[in-house]
């Protein structure tokens, strides 16, 4: 293809990091709400624009406009906002999981989530031995990359299944509730073992990673059992102070930072101090009012920029026309769909609910949409996977987040076809 020759004007890093902001955020923003008018989640859209602005397809029809739109002394930058707005979204994640939701569900839940996480877990380590001869680098261990593997394949996105809830109106219902009650319990797992897969990518030793696993676990109990309380009397006790004014919005601003520090130095991930002090926030109107600021500016302006960054580092010509590669991408989406779906339902099915229900949890329990790219992200910034299995992860991560709501639909009619089925007979009888 040859390239268009237009002439692209020289301006400076400033100027053109805002207008890179500005036309990140109205791509995102359009692209959500086409994909929600099409029945899908505006996340869908968001991601489908960073991988538009990428080198898969701004990057091949016109090279030379997409290095000038994404020079690489400015890479640097978008990806430190990038970083910005992943630790406060993942505050948003931490602040909506409802602990005592999650407790009150006890055996249900229990069994649904921790099967919908051991079955594909299973399915990933058996597809991180098929491939990890051809697709790892040499200087990761099987026991990192496997664990990585069965992690993407466990996720479940908690903030996009609730959008699609709420969306169809389901989110009251028994099978809404007990969908997001197990895709919490999912995150918390899921975080826990990305923090292992974290600490075995950048360990040097089986001692250090021990000694990360061992910091985490300290400091998972300070949060809870320290800091946790602690919040509490502070929100009672000055309640009044903190209300109507900048004081509370600092506080939370200043601990996620600071959350985000204390992992990204004990050698996990920052979002993991970001999520877990969203976690330990009290509940309340004066907190509630105060996270609805932070959601606004990260929501429209700074987890765009994340969208934009994982975008830039996708590129499906890795995978290209190459039948195998492709053949590769279709065998993780049957692996990821099949064994999440399978433990979902089948767990669901033996705590009794009917076959509609198990499988509409099933469905729903695969929807993987921005948290599977938060966990993609990290895999690829340790160098865990590769780009081109990281390409292959996108791939499944849009297939399983776009087949969730038509697999409703499907499930719905079907349910509605077989309950029919029996009232058109006894029709025909009657006659």
């Amino acid at each position: 293809m040859t390239e268009l020759a237009i002439g692209l004007p020289a301006v400076s890093r400033m100027s053109h990091l805002f207008l890179v902001l500005a036309l990140i955020m109205a791509c995102c923003h359009v692209a959500g709400r086409l994909c929600r008018r099409l029945g899908q989640p505006p996340v869908i859209g968001e991601i489908l624009t960073g991988i538009a602005l990428g080198p898969s397809l701004l990057g091949a029809a016109w090279p030379s406009g997409q290095r000038w739109l994404f020079p690489g002394d400015l890479l640097p930058v978008i990806n430190a906002l990038a970083q910005v707005g992943l630790a406060l979204f993942m505050f948003l994640v931490g602040y909506e999981l409802n602990v005592g939701h999650v407790r009150s569900r006890g055996r249900v839940a229990a069994l649904v989530s921790h099967a919908s996480v051991a079955a594909p877990m299973i399915g990933g380590v058996l597809l991180a031995f098929v491939m990890y001869g051809r697709f790892a680098d040499r200087g990761i261990g099987f026991p990192a990359f496997a664990l990585f593997i069965a992690v993407s394949m466990s996720i479940t996105a908690f903030p996009v299944l609730a959008r699609i809830l709420t969306d169809r109106k389901i989110d009251h219902t028994p099978v809404g509730a007990l969908a997001l009650t197990c895709a919490a319990v999912d995150d918390i797992t899921a975080w826990c073992l990305l923090a292992l897969a974290t600490a075995l990518g950048r360990g040097t030793s089986w001692t250090s990673v021990l000694t990360t696993v061992a910091l985490t676990a300290v400091f998972i109990s300070v949060m809870m059992y320290g800091l946790r309380p602690l919040l509490a009397r502070l929100a009672e006790r000055h309640a009044d102070r903190l209300s109507g004014g900048t004081a509370l919005l600092l506080v939370l601003l200043a601990g996620i930072l600071l959350a985000s520090f204390a992992t990204d130095w004990i050698g996990i991930h920052p979002i993991f101090g970001a999520f877990l002090f969203g976690v330990v926030v009290p509940r309340g109107a004066v907190q509630t009012a105060a996270v609805e600021q932070v959601r606004g500016v990260t929501v429209v302006l700074l987890l765009p920029l994340f969208f934009a960054y994982s975008g830039l580092q996708t590129d499906f010509r890795l995978i290209g026309t190459d039948p195998a590669l492709w053949g590769w991408c279709v065998l993780i989406i049957a692996v990821a769909t099949v064994t999440k779906g399978a433990g979902s339902a089948g767990a669901a099915r033996l705590t009794g609910l009917d076959w509609q229900e198990s499988l509409s949890l099933g469905t729903l329990m695969n929807c993987r949409g921005l948290t599977e790219l938060v966990v993609l992200g990290v895999g690829l910034d340790l160098k865990i996977i590769t780009p081109t299995v990281f390409a292959m992860l996108v791939v499944m991560t849009l297939a399983t987040t776009v087949l969730t709501a038509p697999g409703l639909t499907l499930i719905d009619s079907l349910a509605a076809q077989r309950r029919a089925t029996p009232v058109q007979q006894r029709e025909v009888v009657a006659k």
